[in-house]
């Protein structure tokens, strides 16, 4: 498969691990546990090593798959271990066994010619391979205050790798996309555990979807897809939340009107303002769907509660990353945000991956200390003060704050 292994049969991966079972099984596997600084608590999670593929992360659910990366892990690279790479699913009912063999593709919808594709017709497409972040959009939701709703991730629910397959275009050529097709809708082989929940659909504009760096994954890395990330093949949407990133895809369906499932016309909708930042109790907006990331940065070798040598300079080192375009700059503070020096950049891996940087605080007296660190994009755009706040935790990118200890 272009010089990667071509997917093989991956058969009870999940079917072993009993998935319908899991939250009776779970302190029985539980592997330790981590402090999470979150607001609203709680503020130990269990880790856990028992899913297939995964080594140890923060269990946030068990029913479906809801696994988030521990954070000191973004510290070892730019892009992240697939074994350690976040895991989020919707619903529960999850294939325990893929055939590579007998997998399909299916096209159809407003088009000339339906396709039902192999992994190896589509591995016989040309090749194309993308570094970009993908990122829950809501990552973070643990601390907004007040709190709101759902899964309570800290910082882990992003990560970064360099994406193999094909154009979405070269598909959709293929198959010949009609005139008056408006949008290009997504659907994988996950399934909702009660007959009447929607099965989980996402879509893109038909022009979005024909730009040349939407793609279908299959492979991560320099391997292939990990079944709970989305073997046999991922849809990939570089600068766009990952609920667009529909995984084990097995369906595209061209449209010839906007798609008015529940997945596009009632979740995953923002406040159409800027940054998606409301106050608590607002009213009154108009919403639309989530889209575009937005730009954020850490610093990934000091932790809160961190302890430095007093009388000595203190190495700052983290990760950034534009949202739908590159890194232009970080800056970092340690007066709270009164003065602000550039950090150096590591290497650009491209315009939707996460970019290293460095910095040095002075030498720092005893006591307790905070450092601030800020990403502008390309676009122009920077991080905003104050962290965001809407009523589904998403989108959060306010500026992050790292207090430590010198002595």
């Amino acid at each position: 498969m272009h010089g990667l292994e071509r997917p093989t049969n991956r058969r009870l991966l999940l079917g072993g691990l009993g998935l319908g079972s899991l939250a009776a099984a779970m302190p029985a596997w539980a592997a330790g546990s981590v402090k999470l600084p979150l607001p609203g608590g709680p503020d130990v999670r269990d880790l856990t090593t028992a899913f297939p593929g995964k080594g140890e992360m923060i269990l946030q659910r068990t029913h479906p798959p809801l696994l988030e990366t521990p954070f000191a892990v973004f510290d070892e690279g730019v892009f992240t271990p697939n074994d350690r790479f976040y895991v989020r699913w919707h619903w529960a009912s999850i294939p325990t066994e893929v055939d590579a063999g007998t997998f399909r593709l299916k096209v159809h919808g407003h088009v000339e010619k339906e396709l039902s594709l192999s992994l190896d017709a589509i591995a016989g497409l040309p090749r194309f391979e993308i570094a970009a972040v993908n990122q829950c959009s809501g990552n973070s939701r643990g601390l907004f205050e007040p709190r709101v709703p759902g899964a309570q991730w800290a910082n882990g629910s992003m990560g970064n790798a360099r994406w193999t397959g094909v154009r979405l275009k070269d598909v959709l050529e293929k198959a010949g996309v009609k005139a008056g097709a408006v949008q290009v809708r997504f659907s994988g082989l996950d399934e909702p555990v009660v007959d009447d929940a929607p099965d989980f659909k996402k879509s893109l504009d038909l022009d979005h979807a024909y730009d040349g760096e939407v793609m279908i994954a299959y492979a991560m890395n320099g391997e292939q897809l990990p079944l709970l990330n989305g073997f046999p093949l991922r849809l990939v949407v570089p600068g766009w939340y990952s609920t667009y990133w529909v995984k084990m895809l097995s369906e595209i369906e061209v449209l010839d009107k906007p798609d008015d499932q529940y997945w596009m016309k009632t979740a995953y909708r923002i406040p159409d303002v800027p940054g998606a930042n409301i106050k608590p109790g607002q009213t009154g907006f108009k919403t639309v769907p989530i889209n575009k990331m937005v730009p954020r940065s850490f610093v990934t070798n000091l932790q809160d509660g961190a302890k430095v040598t007093a009388g000595a300079p203190v190495a700052l080192r983290g990760i950034a990353f534009g949202g739908d375009c590159g890194v232009k700059a970080v800056d970092f503070s340690g007066d709270g945000g009164a003065t602000w020096f550039p950090a150096q950049l590591g290497a650009d891996e491209g315009p939707y991956s996460f970019r290293r940087f460095e910095g040095s605080l002075p030498a720092l007296a005893a006591g307790t200390h905070t450092v601030k660190v800020r990403c502008t994009n390309t676009n122009g755009v920077a991080q905003p003060t104050d962290r965001v706040w809407n009523g589904a935790g998403f989108m959060q990118n306010g500026i992050e704050t790292v207090s430590f200890q010198a002595a």
